[in-house]
């Protein structure tokens, strides 16, 4: 389960031609946080401000979202949190520069980071979803996961044992065939990413501070 990532930086964004962030945002995210969202609106590719854990309109509370930020394939129709959000096509990206998860070594867990190797952002497939609580709007989003026990990166995370995740990477080519998907069946999507162009290693958790705004300007 992906539970903390770095998103792209402005020098990345530029790179890859996307519009201004019109917002600030820190440079690293936990559940709960706010993050950067690019989706497909009438008007093009868009940017929101939402909330790292999928809040569903039925939720009363934001306490949901530290259950939520992750969201299988799998069961995207099944489970009451992301049903609506599914049927609606509320897919957007989360882009990254990378993101950490735990490899066990001797039974004990280790931080790695996962990113690519030619140092360019990537886009997580998310789910998002807009409901309203106590009179306030609520904009938040989730990871898309799959099966990862056959992806030979993927597998050597976690514990021990058959459940092995991934988040799902949207390849750049098909950034657009994905935000404008109109169906809820996403199988053509839920594939490994490449391992020979992306690297991992072992990295630390640094006692720095973790909240450091990206300003939406260029030197």
């Amino acid at each position: 389960m992906c539970a903390n990532f770095k998103p792209l930086t402005l020098v990345q964004l530029q790179a890859l031609n996307l519009p201004p962030i019109p917002f600030e945002y820190i440079e690293e995210v936990y559940p709960a946080y706010k993050l950067p969202l690019l989706f497909k609106s009438q008007q093009g590719l868009e940017w929101r401000e939402v909330m790292f854990g999928l809040i569903p309109k039925w939720a009363t509370d934001l306490a949901v979202g530290k259950k939520t930020y992750n969201a299988r394939s799998e069961t995207l129709l099944q489970r009451s949190s992301f049903f609506e959000a599914a049927t609606k096509c509320n897919f957007g990206v989360i882009p990254v520069t990378e993101f950490y998860e735990a490899k066990y070594i001797d039974g004990k867990p280790q931080r790695w980071c996962v990113r690519r190797k030619d140092g360019q952002a990537f886009f997580i497939a998310a789910i998002y979803e807009i409901c309203r609580i106590d009179g306030d709007i609520i904009r938040s989003a989730a990871m898309i996961t799959m099966d990862a026990i056959d992806h030979s990166m993927m597998k050597e995370f976690h514990e021990s044992g058959d459940v092995k995740r991934s988040v799902i990477v949207i390849p750049h080519e098909r950034l657009r065939e994905w935000l404008e998907l109109k169906t809820p069946d996403i199988q053509s999507f839920v594939e490994g990413f490449p391992v020979d162009e992306f690297e991992c290693e072992h990295v630390p958790r640094q006692l720095t501070p973790k909240i450091s705004p990206q300003l939406n300007f260029f030197d």
